[in-house]
């Protein structure tokens, strides 16, 4: 499940991210396309190298990857601005996925 969700997750980065570059309305638009795509396609990469080895952190990749780069996508595409304060809890899951990790390894 993971892994097919770390698949979907790039895809849907690729896309916003070439979205960004060829469609978007506006530069900040461009932008929100151009970073959440980044933080997405990282995070899709990362959940697959370690899922095997640690499936919480994974999750918690794809989780923040998500929902940092989702709230920056709908916000790009004419959402509502107050999904600026969601997209830090996508940040906050994305560092506690990578804490996580580092305390696995630690542990070993």
């Amino acid at each position: 499940m993971i892994a097919m969700l770390a698949a979907l997750s790039a895809a849907l980065a690729v896309g916003a991210g070439a979205f960004g570059a060829h469609g978007a309305s506006s530069p900040q638009a461009a932008e929100w396309l151009r970073t959440g795509g980044m933080y997405q396609l990282v995070h899709a990469v990362a959940a697959l190298a370690i899922m095997s080895i640690a499936r919480g952190p994974a999750t918690l990749l794809l989780a923040g990857g998500a929902i940092f780069g989702g709230t920056l996508y709908i916000m790009a595409l004419g959402g509502p601005r107050w999904l600026g304060a969601v997209t830090p809890i996508g940040g906050s899951l994305l560092i506690a996925g990578w804490l996580w990790l580092a305390w696995i390894y630690f542990r070993s």
